[in-house]
């Protein structure tokens, strides 16, 4: 059941949203050494941070613009603010983070284009809840989306049920969970103080060299981080992710998102 219908405007909104974050992220391997791009170093979180704010709300109106009711507002308000309110639960503790189980297994239900409005708006909320509103969040947001967004691009969303739905939306979050944290790594490890020289980023050595420390910056700041996100995804999938599923499908079947609000006379 796909909420939101991405049209021709809204997956170019996407297009262009997810090619300008490849580019605010991937810009240390993307700039040549010596490049002149590396100078504004410090003025690139506030540049991009602002720039994507701007293209998420910016892809969040086209998406809406294409079929996103009353109905589906409400449902999106409804898991955003779950999803707000379970991300500070595991909050300081070995990366539990319940919240990427629920984006899953929404993404899954409610499709793609509700998948990353969904995982834009959580990150939004639950930044406003812990206080984590930054030159990072941006990052968050979009990374979310994709990773949102990706469940509801899995095969077999209409014929595929029980243990093989579970097992494939467990292998999908327990990848994704550090995908996400290696993307939003690269938000931060640009900027990292070149006198730990043996995982910051250095503006005059070569691609490979560089990713080489970025690989052991991951291995040292998140490693153990993303594993407990990854398997606390696996873990409530399976336990809670039966039960979720039903109720998110039961919900958007009574719902009925394709169909008009009619007002009948008295």
């Amino acid at each position: 059941m796909n909420v939101i219908h991405l049209g021709p405007r809204s997956i170019a909104a996407l297009v262009l949203v997810s090619a300008v974050g490849v580019a605010a992220l991937g810009w240390p391997f993307l700039a040549p050494p010596r490049s002149q791009l590396t100078a504004h170093a410090t003025d690139a979180p506030w540049l991009f941070a602002g720039l994507l704010i701007l293209l998420v709300v910016v892809v969040s109106a086209t998406i809406s613009e294409s079929g996103l009711g009353p109905k589906a507002v409400a449902m999106l308000g409804v898991l955003a603010a779950t999803g707000a309110a379970l991300r500070p639960l595991g909050a300081g503790t070995a990366g539990i983070e319940p919240m990427f189980f629920l984006m899953v297994l929404s993404g899954r239900v409610l499709g793609p284009g509700f998948g990353f409005t969904l995982g834009g708006v959580s990150m939004f909320a639950s930044a406003l809840l812990t206080g984590g509103v930054g030159p990072w969040m941006p990052f968050q947001m979009l990374a979310m989306g994709w990773f949102a967004m990706g469940a509801g691009l899995l095969p077999g969303a209409r014929r595929l049920r029980g243990r093989g739905e579970l097992a494939l939306l467990a292998v999908y979050g327990f990848l994704a969970a550090f995908a996400y944290g290696t993307i939003t790594n690269l938000a931060g490890w640009p900027f990292l103080s070149g006198t730990a020289s043996n995982i910051a980023f250095q503006p005059d050595d070569s691609v490979p060299g560089n990713l080489a420390r970025f690989f052991l910056y991951c291995v040292a700041t998140s490693l153990g981080w993303d594993l407990g996100r990854a398997l606390c995804t696996v873990v409530l999938t399976f336990t809670l992710g039966p039960a979720v599923l039903r109720a998110l499908r039961r919900a958007t079947r009574r719902a009925a998102f394709e169909s008009a609000v009619t007002f009948e006379p008295r």
